[in-house]
């Protein structure tokens, strides 16, 4: 596969990029991640994702502590060319290291936060 489609992506500064990984069928917003050139490469050549991880500085394969991998049906980038979105199928239904499905689990309501989403499973009894 040649790569001259990732020359159309404009990296940060930082050589990363935003990436929003939806859910393929609900259309849910699950979580913001950064990829990298060659996560966003490994990406479209596993068909699963794989994020930079700026806090740990290395690629990240999305479920390989957790095993909630999440499966890419389809890459999109947007008009401006500095977003990624991958529609994904999440393996386990939890995207959030919280173990909620989504990482977008609070709602502002009046001056506060508010966490509208259930703990589907223990974070504890996730990440050992």
């Amino acid at each position: 596969m040649s790569e001259n489609w990732l020359d159309e992506i404009c990296f940060n500064e930082d050589g990363l990029i935003p990436a929003i990984a939806q859910d393929v069928a609900s259309g849910r917003v699950l979580m913001l991640a950064w990829m990298n050139r060659e996560s966003l490469r490994l990406t479209a050549e596993k068909n699963e994702a794989v994020y930079w991880s700026r806090s740990r500085q290395k690629l990240w394969h999305k479920g390989e502590e957790s095993g909630h991998t999440q499966h890419v049906a389809e890459i999109r980038f947007d008009c401006d060319e500095d977003v990624i979105l991958l529609k994904v199928e999440q393996k386990g239904g939890i995207a959030c290291h919280t173990g909620r499905e989504s990482c977008f689990y609070r709602k502002l309501q009046g001056d506060k936060w508010v966490e509208i989403d259930e703990v589907i499973k223990d974070p504890g009894d996730i990440y050992k």
